[in-house]
């Protein structure tokens, strides 16, 4: 099949999914424009203001009126344009999406999708960078989605808008123009179903969403070095591939952790935890994470750049892993 876009991949998926299912609609602001980053571009004109909603600037409203609308029975998705200003909505999605089948004992669900880009981009400055997709991750009653590539973008929304619980459904902002194969099917993706992007026999490196192309970069340049890494793109956070981690570490008997997001509290630490529980008795050295430092994110270029996780600090980790 032809390659697709990041961001065309989404858009392809929703359309698709409101073709299929009359109950699918997505409200969110600036929509019938085609949204911040195009992603709805020329949908509204497809499916009517009906379906491709318009929203006022209040995220706690939008979020609100689609969590009603879900447990009503119709099948939401929400643009937040940002991850950060999803903030604003976050008692609706935390305090009652996310506990309404429990609260109600199974009588309701709440097949609700939270699209929330991530990640620095352009020099957006510190209310508009942030990945805070281990806050949802620690929430009972969420499922967290972090595709790397388009193939797995289109797969996990459709999967995202057909599931009938709360999805966090978090694209990165830095891949929206990435370009590469379109999905083999129109198929949705498995929730908890990792991949390994790279196979290798030295270590394990443990990654998601944009980081996955930055653990790539350093297994290539490591690979010159005879260093045989082997990287895992988990896709979703929430159920995460706890098998496929712990299979894959057996193996190699050392781990490494990336993410963009920051360090301290960030989802690395968990899956850290979780190989030390579980395989101490195997591991050649201790797991290891590589994050952000806790520092908002600056405007300026050259000092963004000092908090991005690059493939030379990968590089660097990893050889500390291995002890050379």
């Amino acid at each position: 099949m032809a390659d697709i876009t990041y961001l065309e991949a989404g858009r392809l998926a929703l359309a698709e999914e409101m073709d299929r299912d009359p109950l699918v609609w997505a409200l969110g602001e600036d929509l019938g424009r085609g949204g911040v980053f195009k992603q709805y571009d020329g949908l509204q004109a497809r499916f009517g203001a009906n379906r491709i909603v318009d929203t006022p600037i209040s995220e706690s409203t939008i979020m609100g009126a689609a969590v009603g609308a879900a447990m009503s029975g119709t099948r939401p998705v929400v643009e937040m344009r940002f991850s950060d200003f999803a903030l604003c909505a976050v008692d609706e999605l935390v305090n009652q999406a996310a506990k309404a089948r429990y609260m109600f004992g199974g009588q309701t669900r709440v097949p609700l999708v939270v699209r929330e880009p991530i990640g620095m981009w352009r020099s957006s400055a510190a209310q508009h960078s942030q990945s805070l997709e281990a806050w949802y991750a620690h929430i009972p009653g969420l499922v967290v989605t972090v595709p790397a590539t388009p193939a797995d973008n289109y797969a996990l929304l459709k999967a995202a808008i057909r599931s009938d619980d709360p999805v966090v459904h978090m694209e990165h902002k830095n891949l929206w123009a990435l370009s590469g194969p379109a999905a083999e099917s129109d198929a949705p993706a498995e929730f908890g179903r990792g991949i390994v992007r790279r196979a290798g026999t030295d270590i394990t490196l443990v990654t998601w969403s944009a980081t996955v192309w930055t653990a790539l970069d350093a297994a290539a340049a490591l690979g010159v070095e005879g260093i045989n890494v082997e990287v895992i793109d988990l896709r979703t956070l929430w159920p995460w591939d706890r098998e496929l981690v712990l299979e894959s570490v057996s193996r190699t008997r050392r781990a490494l952790v990336v993410h963009e997001a920051v360090q301290a509290g960030g989802f690395g630490a968990e899956i850290a935890a979780t190989i030390a529980e579980e395989l101490h008795h195997r591991l050649e050295g201790p797991v290891r994470r590589l994050g952000a430092p806790r520092a908002p994110v600056p405007y300026a270029p050259p000092m963004e750049s000092e908090l991005k996780i690059t493939a030379g600090d990968v590089c660097k980790a990893v050889k500390v892993a291995l002890e050379r």
